[in-house]
């Protein structure tokens, strides 16, 4: 596999000054079919932790615990499950087949299919609460996503008594009431996922949220507020958006009032998915804004996930979307500076820098930075992985090639 470094300034002695090239012209170009075998190789890496010890039955007894505090401990382990079931799920949906990343889906569907088994077994070591207020919320949220995504593989997989206890679960979530902003989310997608599977929901608690969201706390250019208030970050990516589309696309597949909104949502992650490719420096970095930069790559959820659902906008293309998300893996994942011993992820933005965490972040919401990886959930055949590397946004900037402005929405 060949590696890229866009950090290397090009060098001219006959010239006194020269523009900064961050990626020399004779240097061989990323092939496109080592991204795919690159993203696997950091996927295993981050997620075969979590997923192998709660096979065993032994995550609460080996997952480390780092925070500034220790109020978020009972709610670590339900984080780490779900955020890595979640950003895999689409990956797992694909199934297997006769290839060696067939059999590398085949090994962990089993190893997702055993984790559920046991984090809903009352008897088990690992048994997670789903109704600890009120953080157990969130997770029970993500985790509801995440059967969503991969329904195929892992919700008509498993035994009709354990659909039995995650359906009661889930339903028994009603009794925590969110705050009021983002976290109406968690209770919609809950809903969204309980219709979807069961076909019963709360409609209250599915569709409140998402009016206050429509009507109430869309504030321009692709943005919402989160609640009354707006903040400089990533939360439209990692959770307003992502929800909203997941939440209304099972509206619209029921065709429930509100389901409308869909259509203008789904514009609207386009546009976010413009901002954060343009966030994305020559060599993989991006700003440091806002809250919950520890969750590293999960603050490009909307990012992936526009290229899984194939609303990226039209001036930016499939191939330098990986492109530009494989140097951030590279960046962030390929050595080691992110890793405790047996790669559990460490607090930290690149390395272990607890006090770049606030109050709330713990060793298990680090996992959310495998939302980056959905899409592993486009087969390998498609143009996502076998478009032609390409320079992104900034890189072409700095390269002085041509590129176009941004261009703001307004819908």
């Amino acid at each position: 596999m060949s590696n890229s470094f866009f950090g290397r300034f090009k060098k001219n002695s006959e010239d006194v000054v020269e523009i900064p090239q961050f990626q020399e012209p004779h240097q061989e170009q990323p092939k496109a079919e080592d991204d795919r075998v690159f993203w696997l190789e950091m996927m295993q890496k981050i997620t075969y932790p979590v997923l192998y010890n709660l096979k065993k039955g032994t995550l609460k007894r080996e997952m480390p615990y780092e925070a500034l505090g220790g109020e978020m401990k009972k709610f670590s382990h339900f984080e780490a499950f779900s955020r890595v079931f979640n950003g895999i799920a689409p990956w797992l949906n694909l199934g297997v087949d006769r290839t060696n990343e067939g059999d590398l889906r085949q090994q962990y569907i089993g190893l997702t299919l055993r984790a559920i088994e046991n984090i809903v077994n009352p008897n088990n070591e690992d048994y997670l609460s789903f109704t600890e207020p009120k953080y157990s919320l969130v997770s029970a949220a993500f985790f509801a996503m995440g059967l969503l995504r991969s329904q195929h593989q892992i919700w008509l997989n498993l035994p009709v008594d354990v659909q039995a206890r995650i359906t009661a679960e889930l339903k028994n979530t009603r009794i925590i009431a969110p705050y009021e902003n983002h976290w109406l989310l968690y209770t919609s997608m809950i809903e969204a996922t309980l219709l979807d599977l069961t076909g019963e929901c709360d409609f209250e608690r599915l569709k409140y949220g998402l009016l206050k969201f429509w009507d109430d706390w869309y504030i321009g250019d692709g943005l919402y507020k989160d609640g009354n208030t707006f903040k400089a970050g990533y939360e439209n990516s990692m959770i307003i958006h992502p929800m909203l589309n997941d939440i209304l696309m099972v509206m619209r597949k029921y065709n429930i009032e509100g389901n409308e909104f869909l259509n203008k949502q789904l514009m609207r992650t386009s546009r976010l998915a413009a901002q954060l490719e343009r966030s994305i420096s020559p060599t993989g970095t991006y700003p440091l804004l806002g809250e919950s930069l520890t969750y590293r790559t999960g603050i490009f959820h909307a990012l992936s996930q526009a290229a899984l659902l194939r609303i990226l906008p039209s001036n930016i293309s499939l191939g330098q979307v990986r492109s530009a998300l494989t140097q951030v893996l590279r960046t962030q994942f390929q050595g080691n500076q992110n890793f405790l011993q047996n790669n559990w992820l460490a607090v930290g933005i690149n390395g272990n820098q607890i006090n770049a965490a606030e109050k709330h972040v713990d060793t298990g919401g680090l996992y959310l930075c495998c939302e980056v990886f959905l899409p592993l959930g486009l087969p390998q055949n498609d143009p996502f992985w076998t478009s032609p590397y390409e320079e992104w946004t900034t890189l072409k900037a700095w390269n002085n090639k041509p590129v176009k402005p941004d261009q703001s929405v307004d819908f």
